[in-house]
């Protein structure tokens, strides 16, 4: 076995990748349906969206809290770009950079009100939930933007070869927040804050401006999905992220994420969300009801939890994890 193979086996992601072989295969053997070019362009169109979903999450859970305002972040977002273009007209490149500054800034206010007022993020981003979805039932009162520009439409269904452009926006945010969170010093200081937040203050980190920084990176993530979103949908819909908290949640802690923060897996999230977008498109080709998708992901985020915390009491009681060797 080559030392590629052995690094390649010993990684966390690994089974996870073996997962999402077998349930390609199992797809494709059991509906000749999977493997058709408008199913794989389905499914890639929503991976686009999803992907950048659990990476704002991720980033969250890495210094051990939890952003519960992420789809509300982006579906505000999506109806302001989606009434920039309709209402205002303005360029797509225009309206995309405004619109994501407006979530950098909805991060900003998530991670100051979190560090200043030392008040659980959860209670903060549940709050924040509710004001942007206010925002946005207020703005467009319940009803779409649909004149969106054709320019758009062409931009997301264009190919760069067999793969959708649009793909390259998850792919290269993935790659751009692997590279903070594991070769850069904000980055370091993230996952040091989620693993040990006193001994990061006593190493001098500062935890309000590592904050700050986490949750604007999240809200930015979080704007940039909702763009991608209008641009798969044709229209600025109002419920735009109603849906995403399940997701956003399942994707990190299937990909081994730690939930108290400190660990996070870049690949194992995106190898988790294609688990997620093949168990989805595996219900809807075997006709089950979209209702029990919810059902599935609930019971996986359960399962993997439980294990997760399984495995974390047998590494301890181990005595190659006692012995202090590294």
């Amino acid at each position: 076995m080559t030392n590629l193979s052995k690094r390649l086996i010993s990684q966390d992601w690994f089974p996870l990748l073996l997962v999402t072989l077998v349930g390609a295969l199992l797809l494709a053997i059991i509906s000749n349906s999977f493997l058709s070019a408008y199913n794989l362009f389905v499914m890639l169109r929503i991976l686009s969206v999803t992907s950048l979903v659990a990476l704002s999450q991720m980033l969250v859970i890495a210094i051990g809290q939890m952003n519960l305002a992420v789809g509300a972040i982006g579906g505000l977002i999506a109806i302001l770009f989606g009434g920039m273009l309709e209402v205002y007209g303005l360029p797509i490149g225009l309206a995309a950079a405004v619109g994501l500054l407006l979530g950098l800034a909805a991060g900003v206010l998530s991670g100051a009100l979190v560090a200043y007022t030392r008040i659980s993020g959860f209670i903060i981003t549940l709050a924040l939930l509710f004001v942007f979805t206010g925002l946005n039932l207020g703005i467009t009162l319940s009803i779409p933007f649909y004149k969106m520009p054709q320019a758009l439409k062409d931009l997301y269904d264009s190919y760069l070869g067999p793969i959708p452009s649009i793909l390259l926006i998850p792919v290269l945010a993935a790659g751009a927040v692997a590279g903070l969170l594991y070769y850069t010093r904000p980055g370091r200081h993230m996952l040091a804050m989620g693993g040990n937040p006193a001994a990061a203050e006593l190493a001098g980190i500062s935890l309000s401006r590592t904050t700050i920084f986490t949750h604007t990176l999240s809200g930015g993530l979080a704007a940039l999905a909702g763009m991608v979103a209008v641009a798969r949908l044709g229209t600025a819909e109002p419920t735009i992220g109603a849906d995403w908290l399940l997701p956003s949640f399942a994707a990190p802690v299937i990909g081994g994420a730690v939930l108290e923060g400190g660990y996070v897996s870049v690949t194992g999230t995106m190898i988790a969300v294609v688990i997620i977008v093949l168990i989805t498109n595996g219900l809807l080709l075997a006709r089950t009801d979209p209702f029990y998708v919810q059902f599935f992901l609930g019971a996986l985020i359960l399962a993997t939890v439980l294990f997760n915390r399984w495995r974390s009491s047998v590494n301890v009681a181990s005595p190659e994890t006692t012995s202090g060797r590294p």
